[in-house]
């Protein structure tokens, strides 16, 4: 009782903290809220591993980590890190560290440093690890790589695992994109769903199980969400944004990384990041920005609005160039062909610049320009002068049976009517309920598919 009593009152000293707006605001009950709300019953009487960062929050904005660590019946054991550290520090691809954390004394392990999956002594503590990460639904965001390979750890050291869902920031009804060959399967690219795959990590999870991509899967629960669908976006839930990593600093960074998150691999060529506008930016010393505008205008893209621009990164002002070229805004996300606008893209600032950016990318970064994309038909018929839009439409019946594929693994209500054409996924550029789920046991491969 006396404990009982102290999480209480430590509960609503985090509360008082926050404003009664913020409070009442949100639309939508995170799978933490639904968690605390069943009074942490899934969770009761076992030793918890934490996968999480900063972005795990309640719709509060109390940290799941200080909730669990004050949850009655509950003992938090470990701490698990993904890309970017606990607290959102360290800079896309830069090793994270192992530590302690100084509030509570448990240890921090990196999923991002010497291993990428959590090893048998780190889980020793362990009975079920929890993931609650703020996923931005793109392939090559690699926490949903954390996510599959520590349901394989879990699975292999007969742990259990538990996700607590949240919003796909693109909404879930997009499926768009790349396929995944599996000879460029990589951190950048784990699991076979398309660049934009319209999913939950809830959702995620249960796919990865089901479709037999880990070599052993973990007695799985994922708590849902109350009062989301498919059709939102983040503004429409009510919920805070917190950064799941530095260049996502706001819910429409999401769609921005999917549309210039590639550029960054290309010679000459930035995207933004280095800015206050990360992926917002598509620029280079060599672009004259009020002709590449002119030039993305009359593509007619639906949704979007390029603005000429110039811009210098963060940093010793006289060492770094000016760049030229757009800053992409968002009049209508939702109708927005994200794909296709991103292909566009690329082809329009190689052919602006001569070819340099393809031919002159060194082999690691077309190495790694493959391992994004999946697969190396982007890149060659880039080389090659090819259509691009021949490219993306060779992709659709990929996509109508991922789409179908993945309809047993909804969590959420598909939705009915017939939704914008940038949502669908269409390849063409236009002319102008709070239970936890268990998923049921299906039959575990001798062997993962090759990853």
């Amino acid at each position: 009782m006396e404990q009982l009593i102290r999480f209480s009152f430590s509960f609503l000293i985090l509360l008082s903290t926050l404003p009664r707006a913020l409070q009442a605001a949100a639309a939508v009950d995170l799978g933490v809220d639904v968690l605390a709300k069943r009074q942490f019953r899934e969770l009761q009487g076992k030793r918890v591993g934490l996968i999480t960062n900063a972005s795990g929050v309640n719709k509060n904005g109390v940290s799941t980590l200080d909730l669990l660590l004050h949850a009655p019946g509950v003992r938090l054991t470990a701490i698990f890190a993904p890309e970017h550290g606990l607290y959102g520090t360290t800079w896309a691809g830069e090793k994270v560290d192992s530590l302690r954390d100084p509030r509570s004394g448990l240890p921090i392990y990196s999923l991002f440093g010497d291993t990428r999956k959590p090893t048998p002594e780190m889980l020793r503590e362990v009975d079920i690890l929890v993931y609650d990460v703020q996923d931005i639904g793109c392939r090559s965001y690699t926490y949903i790589s954390t996510l599959g390979l520590a349901m394989e750890a879990a699975g292999e050291n007969g742990k259990e695992f538990c996700v607590l869902d949240r919003p796909d920031p693109l909404g879930g009804v997009r499926s768009e994109g790349m396929p995944l060959e599996s000879r460029f399967r990589s951190f950048v690219g784990e699991w076979d769903v398309p660049y934009v795959y319209g999913l939950t990590a809830g959702e995620l999870a249960q796919m990865i199980a089901g479709e037999q991509w880990i070599s052993k899967r973990p007695r799985l629960t994922v708590v849902t969400m109350n009062g989301w669908r498919r059709e939102m976006l983040w503004e429409d839930t009510g919920l805070l944004w917190i950064p799941p990593s530095p260049n996502i600093p706001e819910p429409e960074s999401a769609f921005f990384y999917v549309l210039t998150g590639l550029l960054g691999e290309m010679s000459g060529v930035n995207n933004g990041v280095g800015t206050p506008l990360p992926f917002a930016l598509v620029g280079s010393s060599a672009l004259d920005p009020y002709a590449f505008a002119r030039t993305l205008g009359q593509r007619g893209i639906s949704g979007l609005v390029f603005r000429p621009a110039r811009y210098r990164l963060f940093g010793k002002e006289a060492r770094n160039p000016v760049y030229g070229g757009v800053q992409i805004h968002l009049r209508d996300p939702r109708s927005v062909p994200l794909i296709p606008t991103a292909l566009t893209l690329l082809e329009e600032v190689n052919k602006a610049l001569n070819g340099s950016p393809i031919a002159g990318m060194r082999a690691e970064d077309s190495a790694m320009f493959d391992k994004l994309c999946g697969g190396d038909s982007v890149r060659l018929a880039l080389q090659q002068g090819k259509s691009i839009q021949e490219v993306w439409e060779s992709w659709e019946p990929y996509l109508e049976e991922y789409r179908v594929r993945r309809q047993k693994y909804l969590l959420y209500p598909e939705v009915s009517a017939h939704a914008p054409l940038g949502a669908t996924g269409s390849g063409r550029l236009p002319a102008d309920a709070g239970e936890p789920v268990i998923p049921k046991a299906q039959p575990v491969p001798a062997k993962a598919k090759e990853r």
